[in-house]
């Protein structure tokens, strides 16, 4: 099973399990394309919920000097959305069912075209589309073709977001709301936002999606902490970091923030 409903079954499971799903993200390409794709392996083994895998992008407007870095090395070295695409699929050929969904930019998707992306990620076993620079007001083409293709979309809400906003992320997600827990980029931090419940408790007022909270979540008392009271948390900046050293110390890493939302 892939899909929206593969993206709503994780949800329901770690509800079950009274726990936050692990949702990481990683970029293809670095530090190479054959060391990301054993990373995403490794995210899955160690335990990820869902997997969030980007695609490298020039002008990258939510990312923190980190995934900035680490993506901008990946496109010196050629990645491009097809090469992402194919990493995901090798993922599949060794046997990983684990929930993924491409995150990127819009140009790159639009460049590859929108009914490309739906038809290739139905063939691979891709899950859905995160795309942080198109708002859920303006994205009612690619809405329309996941919608159709049964894929997931989710939208994002910051602390700033107006009670309007909310209700239109609400209106429009598909499988998870993306809360960012600060006003800023991606990146490590070393404190929770005192804001997060009262976002997460205004949010639940009008929203039915589970709700996923990112930006600055970097160890596991944190993601302990936000996980009490989020129904995912996710990670990407510190889990960039790791991979410098390899999938070892990236499954370290995630195995670290997984078991600590039991």
């Amino acid at each position: 099973m892939h899909g929206l409903n593969s993206i709503q079954a994780v949800f329901e499971q770690a509800k079950a399990a009274n726990r936050a799903a692990f949702i990481p993200y990683y970029p293809v390409g670095y530090p190479d394309y054959t060391t990301s794709v054993d990373i995403l392996q490794a995210l899955a083994e160690a335990g990820s919920d869902i997997i969030e895998v980007g695609v490298p992008f020039s002008d990258p407007l939510a990312d923190g000097p980190t995934i900035q870095a680490a993506t901008q090395q990946a496109l010196e070295k050629g990645t491009t959305p097809h090469h992402c695409i194919e990493a995901i699929a090798e993922v599949r050929r060794r046997g990983i069912e684990t929930p993924m969904v491409l995150m990127g930019y819009l140009n790159p998707f639009i460049a590859y075209g929108f009914n490309q992306l739906a038809i290739e990620s139905q063939q691979i076993g891709i899950d859905g589309f995160i795309v942080p620079d198109m708002p859920a007001d303006e994205g009612e083409s690619f809405q329309a073709v996941l919608e159709k293709a049964d894929l997931a979309l989710p939208h994002f809400l910051a602390p700033t977001s107006s009670p309007s906003r909310i209700r239109l992320a609400a209106q429009k997600a598909r499988g998870y709301i993306y809360l960012v827990s600060v006003t800023g980029v991606t990146g490590a931090r070393t404190t929770v936002p005192d804001h997060l419940r009262k976002n997460i408790a205004e949010i639940r007022t009008v929203a039915q999606q589970p709700i996923a909270v990112g930006f600055g979540i970097s160890t596991p008392k944190q993601a302990a902490s936000i996980g009490e009271i989020a129904d995912g948390i996710i990670v990407g900046s510190a889990l960039v970091k790791a991979g410098a050293e390899g999938p070892q110390a990236v499954y370290q890493l995630a195995h670290r923030l997984r078991h600590a939302l039991d």
